[in-house]
């Protein structure tokens, strides 16, 4: 399949809106219930457009249908769509002390395992490198991590989301180096 990557520009929130439930509710669906997911949407599972107004968020493009998105944050927030904020202060991260973020990562589910996330990660990965990040963390969802394994990313943390349904999202904080191993 041939795909292009952008970045995401403010008139994509729609179409990601449409994507992002999509995706999940269809590619999370072994790993979580239907509840779990329904309590993510929005929340958890959303649009951040401050990512795209950064300019770190990017979209996969087949015959002008997006298939898939990502991204990568110099920002403190970990995870979440713009409905799911809490801290209204989402400060800029250092380079030379804190991690960059990766962030979002949704594929049309009839695109899944085609290369677009794939494809996505290495921009997003090297962007963040441009910007002099020595390394990357991220929150992954438990259908995420054999994904980002992948890449080298590593286990650190497993925990629980609290969601505004009662319900608890079990997700991975997951990191990696960019520096070689010695």
């Amino acid at each position: 399949m041939d795909f292009c990557i952008r970045l995401a520009s403010l008139e994509d929130i729609p179409k990601l809106t449409t994507l992002i439930p999509e995706s999940a509710r269809a590619l999370q669906a072994g790993y979580y219930t239907s509840e779990q997911i329904k309590g993510a949407l929005g929340t958890v599972f959303g649009v951040d457009s401050q990512l795209i107004q950064d300019q770190t968020y990017f979209v996969a493009e087949n015959n002008h249908q997006i298939v898939g998105c990502g991204g990568w944050s110099k920002r403190k927030t970990l995870y979440g769509g713009d409905s799911g904020k809490n801290n209204p202060e989402d400060s800029l991260l250092n380079p030379d002390s804190d991690s960059a973020k990766i962030r979002a990562f949704f594929v049309h589910p009839a695109r899944a395992r085609r290369g677009i996330g794939s494809q996505i990660m290495r921009v997003c990965e090297q962007a963040a490198e441009r910007a002099g990040f020595k390394d990357v963390e991220m929150i992954a969802t438990l259908a995420g991590e054999a994904f980002y394994t992948k890449f080298g990313y590593q286990a650190i943390d497993r925990f629980e989301i609290s969601l505004p349904n009662s319900q608890f999202l079990p997700v991975v904080r997951m990191f990696k180096s960019f520096a070689p191993s010695p």
